[in-house]
């Protein structure tokens, strides 16, 4: 077999109810230079059983299965480890790719070296018609004075093999690893936006982000985005980096409080003291937040 261009990575724990819809979503896309590796994280069900059914009848499909359970994020990085294609595409064993999904990600990607990762989302990108390649502060002023880059699921990107690499994989901070990913990446290397809605996100009781040490781990977000705009090489100007800095204040004062009204008052409490945000400075920079749409946007 010819050495793929697109290495589709499924990484898997008990997920018998999704997998086959979400496996065959894989094999049914128009673009066809890929491979499939599913890498099982010592499932208890039928997962592993299933997987091999579609690894017997199609060539494309290759199953690992772990010898321990790494977790979700190390489990991504083992299978990026095994990916032979110039570019990787990870796909959450409860969703499903749409046929057209690799045909609007690869193209752009090939047409553009400068990006090392392209990122689509579940809605569109403002700022004009995609694909739109942002330069590190671009991506920047999108996430800290525009309306959010790094809300974007591992699924949502397409990543050269070896910016990934580079980049040294996720980093494991929970459910949070994907959000703290891309405030690394997007310091270091150009993003491509491409066009949205090229996948079914599935939402359900089993998965990472509805579970209770998920919300604690997002908590952890803002002292990681607190440390992004005070190091050396932050893209943003001195100006940006106030402005930035007050919008991080306020948003996660704002989930404090809403952690109050919920009555959870370990999770507030541990909002404020795990941002990282000292008291001078919430008095310097605890304001209205300042926000455009048109952030990140070229003239």
């Amino acid at each position: 077999m010819a050495t793929p261009l697109v290495s589709v990575l499924l990484t898997l724990y008990n997920r018998e109810q999704y997998l086959a819809q979400s496996i065959e979503s894989v094999l049914a896309q128009s673009f066809g230079d890929f491979e499939l590796i599913v890498v099982d994280d010592q499932s208890s069900d039928r997962s592993v059983e299933i997987a091999r059914q579609y690894e017997r009848a199609d060539s494309r499909v290759r199953v690992t299965v772990n010898q321990r359970n790494l977790g979700d994020y190390g489990n991504r990085n083992f299978a990026a480890s095994l990916a032979n294609g110039q570019y990787l595409k990870f796909h959450d064993s409860d969703d499903v790719m749409y046929s057209h999904c690799l045909a609007v990600m690869v193209p752009p990607m090939e047409a553009e070296p400068r990006a090392g990762f392209g990122l689509s989302n579940g809605r569109y990108w403002p700022g004009g018609p995609m694909p739109m390649l942002l330069s590190p502060r671009q991506a920047y002023q999108r996430e800290f004075l525009g309306q959010g880059l790094f809300m974007c699921g591992p699924a949502s990107a397409l990543f050269r093999t070896k910016v990934f690499r580079d980049l040294g994989g996720f980093e494991n901070h929970g459910a949070a690893s994907d959000t703290i990913f891309w405030a690394r990446a997007c310091a270091r290397y150009p993003v491509l936006l491409l066009p949205a809605d090229l996948f079914y996100y599935r939402e359900h009781a089993g998965q990472e982000l509805q579970a209770p040490r998920a919300a604690r781990a997002y908590a952890t977000v803002p002292a990681y985005m607190w440390q992004a705009l005070a190091v050396p090489d932050c893209p943003l100007d001195e100006r940006e980096r106030a402005i930035a800095r007050r919008n991080v204040a306020f948003s996660t004062a704002k989930s404090a409080w809403q952690a109050v009204k919920a009555r959870n008052f370990a999770l507030a409490w541990y909002r404020l003291a795990g941002s990282g945000i000292t008291p001078a400075e919430w008095i310097r920079y605890l304001r209205s937040p300042r926000r455009s749409a048109h952030a990140g946007v070229s003239p």
